[in-house]
């Protein structure tokens, strides 16, 4: 089937973005029958507001000292003081330990 550049309104922001001809193939192949109704910085807003914003900024970290070894690392979590916390290093020499008990 040949297909043609088509002008659609986005209704988000009301502005014209093109629908190409190169995608209404791919949303062909996909089996998708609905015309995309928002343009691409609109989709991206949207994408992010639904992820909660994980994919934009740094990564939080925090400074810890392992619990194995003393080796001071950073771990993507607020250490809450109860459990031990652990390098990767010695992480991963842990958990295939923790799982044979499975």
């Amino acid at each position: 089937m040949d297909y043609e550049d088509k002008t659609l309104t986005c209704q988000d922001c009301g502005q014209p973005f093109t629908f190409s001809a190169d995608d209404q193939a791919f949303h062909a192949t996909k089996g998708f029958t609905n015309e995309p109704k928002r343009c691409g910085s609109c989709r991206q807003s949207r994408r992010s507001e639904r992820d909660g914003g994980f994919s934009q900024g740094p990564r939080e970290s925090h400074p810890v000292v392992c619990a194995e070894c003393g080796k001071e690392t950073t771990v993507p979590f607020v250490p809450r003081g109860d459990r031990p916390v652990y390098c990767s290093d010695c992480f991963s020499q842990r958990r295939p330990a923790a799982r044979s008990g499975w």
